[in-house]
């Protein structure tokens, strides 16, 4: 494998340690208090084979017998076994607070950075694929904490203080443990990034892509059933499952692979450390006492070197496991509040595009390109046109969904790019053609664009969207829940519970896009009057498909290709004998016909 590639590869260890160790930071005091216990811990296991040599020798015939000399190095050895005890009860209450406040931070500030990426992100990104992201980042943060801290640290520990301690009794086999522990602790750490640590890496990939599959296929399960595609999906699946499978199996057996080389060097290392020890014996330069404390000690170093295989295992593991949630933290929202924003507050609800220019992100042309349009304060405005002709992207670059890609987009005078965003949405109510719900109460639902409304408020609010009545019939009313997405209420009552969620924000700024599309007719007529009466005294934009919605409108305006290519009154836009507005409402009028005849 060639040298070139070794610093990519190593890069993402770089990043997911310099992740935990900024988060370690936060909490030194905890961090060093665990550490130090670990190491203590440590240190009283290094001791003991040092007093089981002297107690051999104690009771070896032709030793230093006697009683008092036993009975000190069994009480040493007793002191030594207590203090473990007690240093690593210490140390693991210790790094538990510090594992459990890294995973809930951790876990926290992903969650809030994924709120704040863009609509394009969300876009191209797996809801399932990003939640698995996250759980398993989090649990992976949990291994790495504890391979650092309780495994890691106290063989370095171990390792060295043996070392020394032999090599204090005899030069040479402190030499030959050292070098086979840097041996051992090399070519561990080589097949390890090298070796396994790609293939691990390509296996979470898959792993990824499995869980955003089962979700993508459950959360669409009404669509599974309409078209009867059950065993269609499976074969989906089961495709996916096949490649993940293989990746994982290829991620295995290099493991197996490490784990016998390693198995190998130990062997080695045994052999010389044992065959220098009985040698030393021959030569009377060794007690049985010696010979003793010899094997005590490697058999520390040997389950400590084994288990740093182990160790380093589950460290590239979780690094592994951590890479995907640590891109995540590392990568920019898209949208972000720009350095000095502050909050907005609207009063008149003018909108303004100033020269606008807007290019999505791979498309060769821009949308827009020098658009300038205004909306006055409290004007009602259509906006109509072909699908693809800008309608949606002109609501949501209102909303700063997205931003500009040359001049602005002001409210009431102001840039709308130098207020944060959450100030600049909470003075824009939107009711979407597809609302969506959470899978909380019906109050909950209603209240979100004002979370601390009254209960006669949010009834209030439904009796204008007509909601009331259907939720009063509901066994548990206001407080019945709503299944993920909406999915227990009909798409009429979903879009009422939004259009009372939008009555209730009472924000200056109203947005409807065909708000009243999967409305029976007699709900229809009931939910226009309630709309018509909110839409007094706000600015509002009403984005229609059926022309009907937009007839009291103050002012249509007809796009086409990012462009407004004619606007006026309803009755302004008829009088226009080949106008774009009249042949669209023609064509509805024609279609409407055709299906009352039929």
């Amino acid at each position: 494998m060639s040298l070139h590639h070794s610093p990519e590869r190593r890069e993402p260890f770089r990043a997911v340690l310099g992740f935990v160790f900024r988060h370690w930071g936060r909490q030194p005091v905890r961090v060093a208090f665990a550490a130090t216990a670990m190491m203590a811990a440590t240190a009283a296991d290094l001791f003991l084979p040092l007093y089981a040599g002297r107690l051999v020798d104690a009771v070896a015939p032709g030793g230093e017998r006697g009683l008092t000399p036993a009975l000190a190095a069994l009480a040493a050895m007793l002191l030594l076994g207590a203090l473990t005890v007690l240093a690593r009860h210490v140390g693991f209450l210790a790094i538990t607070s510090v594992t459990l406040k890294t995973m809930s931070e951790t876990a926290q500030e992903a969650f809030a950075r994924l709120q704040r990426f863009s609509t394009d992100w969300h876009a191209n990104n797996f809801a399932g694929s990003t939640v698995r992201k996250i759980t398993r980042g989090m649990w992976a943060l949990d291994l790495l904490s504890d391979t650092i801290l309780m495994a890691l640290l106290p063989s370095v520990v171990v390792l060295l203080g043996t070392t020394l301690l032999l090599a204090w009794h005899w030069p040479a086999m402190g030499l030959v443990v050292l070098a086979g522990s840097v041996l051992y602790t090399v070519v561990t750490i080589a097949l390890s990034l090298r070796y396994v640590a790609p293939s691990a890496r390509l296996a979470n990939s898959w792993d990824t892509r499995m869980g955003g599959a089962l979700a993508d296929a459950i959360s669409c399960n009404p669509v599974v059933k309409a078209y009867g595609a059950e065993v269609r999906e499976d074969s989906r699946l089961a495709q996916v499952m096949a490649k993940w499978s293989r990746r994982t199996r290829r991620t295995w057996v290099r493991g197996t692979n490490s784990g016998t080389a390693q198995q190998l060097v130990l062997l080695t290392l045994r052999g010389s450390v044992i065959g220098l020890v009985i040698w030393l014996w021959a030569k009377g330069q060794a007690s049985p006492g010696d010979v003793a404390f010899v094997l005590t000690s490697y058999a520390v170093v040997h389950g400590y070197l084994r288990d740093v295989g182990q160790h380093v295992h589950n460290l590239q593991r979780s690094v592994n496991d951590m890479e995907e949630l640590v891109a995540m933290h590392d990568q920019p929202f898209g949208v972000a509040d720009v350095k000095g924003a502050t909050p907005m507050s609207v009063t008149a609800g003018d909108i303004a595009f100033e020269h606008v220019t807007f290019h999505y992100g791979g498309h060769a042309e821009p949308l827009y390109r020098d658009f300038s349009l205004r909306i006055a304060a409290g004007e009602k405005v259509g906006l109509v046109g072909r699908s693809g002709s800008g309608k949606t992207t002109f609501v949501k670059l209102v909303q700063r969904l997205y931003d500009v890609t040359g001049g602005r987009i002001s409210i009431d005078g102001r840039d709308i790019a130098t207020a944060t965003q959450a100030s600049l949405r909470a003075n824009i109510a939107i009711v979407q053609q597809e609302p969506v719900l959470f899978h909380r109460s019906l109050a909950e639902n209603i209240a979100y664009g004002r979370p601390g409304a009254s209960q006669a408020e949010i009834e209030q609010a439904a009796r204008l969207a007509n909601a009331h009545d259907f939720i009063a019939r509901l066994p548990k009313g206001y407080g019945t829940l709503v299944g993920e997405r909406g999915v227990k209420l009909s798409g009429g009552e979903r879009q009422r519970v939004a259009l009372a969620r939008a009555f209730l924000a009472d924000a200056p700024i109203l947005i409807l896009d065909e708000a009243t599309s999967s409305l029976d007719s007699e709900s229809e007529a009931l939910i226009q009057e309630a709309m018509e009466r909110l839409m007094v005294g706000r600015t509002t934009i009403v984005i229609a498909h059926r022309l009907s919605t937009v007839r009291v409108m103050d002012r249509i305006l007809v796009f086409d290709r990012g462009r407004v290519i004619e606007e006026g009154t309803h009755q302004a836009l008829l009088r226009h004998e080949n106008g774009a507005y009249r042949a669209l409402f023609e064509r509805q009028v024609s279609e409407l016909a055709k299906g009352m005849v039929v």
